[in-house]
């Protein structure tokens, strides 16, 4: 390579969800940006191998070899770890940390990261999120509100494309929507029976970045109609939900503009002690164990949330000796992330004249908020969305023996309907959650090992248990039986929802990144992942990353062309 080939406009760290959006926008305005990304390289459709395989063909039928199981005991507890998707994941011993408090990280290192990976849902968040730190004085103001965001949240459900009802809800705004998938006949039941009770609860069918009725703007990409296999977590062959990589990331390279480079391990961003701007990064080749430097004006650090703190604390100068952009001292600090700790089975023995047929990529129902919104009512502070979902499985008789136990494995017949519930909670950026690194310990390129302390509290505890009452009153209310509250044994970070530690804030003596999420620090590095995160709300937080990032780019190219970045 000569030089110049070490030289771009900008650099994006990153090719997840927040890196695709970063590279597409930046490209598209036309400047020359490198997109690193630490794991393999994935095409769209060529590499997702087992994408219409049949059940059959697997070697165990999707299910895990118990070796596997038992070499990989943090990655196995996700849902999504299956025999047919474990080559999207990262195994427990190729990029080990640091647990000084039990915490489940959940990663995909290739291009495209987890947005091959993700359960899709897609919220926007309102007023009463981005408000709730100032009104309970918990954590710092947010240096934004609704109004700023709204109009990039409308431009990215135009491209890729989210269905969902306009519901009217001033909790859970509305936005830019293909057809909704719609409630089951029990989910629909539950809904009416629920709304004539309880003025501030709502069931609405969930929204997620599923194709119901494609745009132009989405046949442009080359993607069409969502096909409900429910095989997402394979990679979709038919772009029928939003990735990087079947949208964002090949949008940016039809332009001209983009080189991407897999198997890049970012390990710090370097710092001009002359200009106080960040001239580049250092990069460690995954495949050859070599470093290098890549220069720029511009740097997107997209890495997703812990990965992203690993590198700003990694990132030391004479300037900032504890991490880029902490004269704050709070990088690292104030992570949160999604509490998922509890769900609610029960029976419905009604509408036994309907049955469930299809699949529903976007899972059934959604319940946003009504816990502490427009005044604090409960002993806990902020509140938690639930999901519910009804179906109705095939049951067999497997108690007899012979003739009788063949016949009834032969013909399963309907059971009662069951339905289901999980919390989505709003955790507390407490300052002792951290993501630190380790003095003396290093992984195979070099990079010290991330420290992770993120637990639970008792603010959590009451929320979950008012969680099982009121689920469980309203579950009792529509007439359903057996129900069973169910509070999991389970670390944080199986969510995989982790935020902050780069927060946004208004104050550099309290955060890290400003309004528009460029550091205090040094203004040409830009952060727009989950790291930026100043508090979690309830709502899934993918939709606004990608408004953050399509907002940022905007900003920088802006500041740039007017020479001020």
């Amino acid at each position: 390579m000569r030089d110049k080939d070490y030289i771009y406009d900008a650099i994006v760290i990153g090719s997840g969800i927040s890196g695709g959006w970063a590279a597409k926008e930046l490209c598209e305005r036309g400047l020359k940006t490198l997109v690193l990304e630490r794991g393999r390289d994935v095409t769209h459709i060529k590499d997702y191998p087992t994408t219409n395989m049949y059940p059959y063909e697997f070697a165990h039928r999707m299910e895990l070899p118990y070796a596997v199981k038992q070499e990989n005991p943090i990655v196995s507890r996700c849902y999504a770890f299956r025999e047919d998707t474990e080559h999207f994941f990262v195994k427990d011993n190729e990029h080990p940390y640091i647990q000084d408090k039990p915490f489940d990280w959940i990663r995909g290192y290739q291009v495209g990261g987890k947005s091959l990976l993700w359960a899709r849902q897609t919220q926007r968040w309102s007023d009463y999120d981005f408000e709730g730190p100032a009104r309970d004085g918990f954590a710092v103001d947010w240096p934004i509100r609704y109004r700023d965001i709204q109009s990039w949240y409308d431009y990215v459900e135009k491209f890729i494309g989210v269905s969902g009802n306009n519901d009217g809800l001033e909790i859970l705004p509305d936005g830019y929507f293909q057809k909704a998938y719609p409630l089951n006949i029990v989910e629909q039941f539950f809904r009416e029976k629920i709304e004539s009770r309880y003025s501030d609860r709502h069931v609405i069918s969930a929204r997620c970045a599923h194709l119901s009725n494609p745009t132009d703007v989405q046949l442009g990409q080359g993607r069409v109609q969502c096909q409900n296999r429910k095989l997402c977590e394979r990679g979709c062959p038919f772009g029928g939900y939003f990735s990087s990589n079947s949208s964002t990331l090949p949008y940016a390279a039809k332009t001209g503009n983009m080189t991407l480079r897999p198997h890049s391990v970012v390990s710090s961003i370097i710092f001009d002690e002359a200009t106080q701007k960040a001239k580049g990064v250092m990069v460690v080749d995954a495949q050859m164990n070599e470093s290098m430097e890549y220069h720029a004006k511009l740097i997107f650090v997209c890495a997703s949330t812990i990965n992203t703190n690993l590198i700003l604390l990694n990132s030391t100068s004479r300037t900032y000796p504890t991490g880029l952009g902490n004269s704050s001292g709070v990088l690292g600090r104030y992570l949160a992330f999604h509490n998922y700790s509890a769900n609610i089975r029960a029976e419905y023995e009604g509408h036994l004249d309907y049955r469930t047929d299809g699949k529903n990529p976007a899972g059934g129902g959604y319940i946003p908020r009504f816990r502490n919104v427009k005044k604090q009512e409960t002993a806990f502070l902020r509140g938690y969305a639930t999901t519910v979902n009804a179906s109705r499985p095939e049951v067999s008789d497997t108690k007899g023996i012979g003739d009788h136990l063949r016949e009834s494995l032969l013909n399963p017949r309907l059971g009662n309907w069951r339905i289901g519930s999980h919390i989505m909670g709003e955790t507390l950026p407490k300052e002792s959650n951290t993501v630190t690194l380790s003095e003396t310990q290093k992984d195979r390129w070099g990079i010290p090992l991330v420290r992770i302390a993120i637990d639970y509290d008792e603010n959590d505890r009451l929320m979950t248990r008012d969680y099982c009452d009121q689920m469980s009153e309203m579950f009792a209310y529509a007439g359903f039986k057996n129900i069973e509250a169910k509070v999991k044994d389970q670390a944080p970070g199986l969510d995989i929802h982790e935020m902050g530690g780069a927060r946004m804030g208004h104050d550099p003596k309290d955060s890290v990144l400003n309004k528009w999420n460029q550091l205090h620090d040094c203004k040409n590095v830009f952060v727009t992942d989950g790291a930026c995160m100043t508090s979690v709300s309830t709502q899934n937080p993918s939709l606004t990353f990608m408004a953050l990032t399509a907002r940022a780019v905007d900003y920088a190219v802006r500041e740039m062309k007017k020479f001020d970045l």
